[in-house]
């Protein structure tokens, strides 16, 4: 059988980016490569709808960075669409030096979905921070009590089986075409027969799947587990080598017969252009968060796996990333 894995680990209204720091804040813009100016305060830049895991992280990084005092405000932007994209191309500019943008998985396959003209070698890499198994999950009723069932419906009923979760070429999308790539389909059969409804944010497929407008939805564990926990949905397999923490009696997909690991890592970015002084100044701060008792108990309680990288490391396996995850489109027939 084949394993297929991405390598490494694999509100507000929406604001102009101008605003996402005091002005003045930090002083950025004018130091040179031998010397930056203080962190004061950080923007950040969550590029999808509240709700969702994007949105999660970005504001779990601003609650500790403000509650360790490592900065004295670390507002929150929501700018969705696309998986990531629209932010994306807001921010890459960003005169601000000391802005953060959540990015991670989905970010990388939803430019090459989307063809986007702004991609992420146009910013600055800063960190990885962490990384999330997916769970597939049906609504209560529904007649699919296994993931094996599911597979089966999409390769006898096509399109008429509606699949939901976050954005196009994201990380739930690829789960779905890896899922009917290991089921026998051919990337010619999984673009005919795949009826995936991509949404900005991780509440948009929640109200999908409650309201009965979908069959069946892939999504990070953290945004399932509540209704997973309380009966309204049904969970069919976690996407890691392991049954996650936060749904122990989920068995892996793995375990379900179907051979694919996928996780999903999160991590964040600066604009491009900044000096290398700026670069290690963000760098030096989210290491320092990273490091904290309070991200520690963030990572615990969200049941998020520490898979903290940064400076070099983080540039290599982001560079590695981009290459396999556009391979992996291609593969499972999602881009050409």
């Amino acid at each position: 059988m084949r394993r297929f894995a991405i390598p490494a680990i694999i509100t507000v209204g929406v604001l102009a980016l101008a605003g996402c720091t005091s002005p003045g804040g930090n002083g950025g813009g004018t130091a040179d490569d031998d010397e930056a100016a203080p962190i004061d305060e950080v923007g950040i830049v969550v590029p999808a709808d509240p709700g969702g895991g994007w949105d999660q992280t970005g504001r779990a990084i601003s609650g500790v960075l403000v509650g360790e005092e490592l900065v004295s405000a670390a507002p929150v932007t929501n700018i969705g669409g696309a998986g990531g994209t629209v932010g994306l191309a807001s921010f890459a500019n960003e005169r601000d030096p000391y802005s953060l943008m959540i990015t991670g998985l989905v970010m990388v396959g939803a430019v090459e979905t989307n063809q986007a003209a702004t991609r992420i070698e146009d910013t600055t890499p800063i960190a990885r921070l962490t990384e999330e198994p997916l769970v597939v999950v049906v609504p209560e009723n529904s007649p699919y009590e296994t993931l094996d069932d599911l597979l089966s419906a999409v390769d006898d009923q096509g399109q008429s089986v509606v699949i939901t979760g976050g954005s196009a070429g994201g990380a739930d999308h690829i789960l779905a075409g890896l899922l009917l790539a290991e089921a026998g389909m051919d990337s010619g059969e999984i673009v005919e027969k795949l009826n995936y409804v991509p949404n900005a944010g991780g509440g948009e497929a929640v109200t999908m799947l409650l309201g009965g407008n979908a069959d069946a939805g892939i999504s990070g564990v953290a945004e399932f587990s509540e209704f997973v926990k309380d009966g309204s949905m049904r969970a069919l397999g976690v996407s890691s080598e392991e049954p996650s923490e936060l749904l122990p009696d989920v068995p892996t997909i793995v375990d379900e017969g179907v051979d694919v690991v996928l996780t999903n890592w999160r991590g964040v970015l600066a604009p491009g252009g900044i000096t290398d002084a700026e670069a290690d100044a963000l760098t030096d701060l989210v290491t320092e968060m990273h490091d904290s008792g309070e991200w520690q108990t963030v990572l615990e309680e969200n049941a998020w796996a520490d898979a903290f990288l940064a400076g070099d490391e983080f540039d290599a396996f982001l560079a590695e990333n981009v290459t396999s995850v556009g391979e992996t489109l291609q593969s499972i027939g999602l881009v050409e």
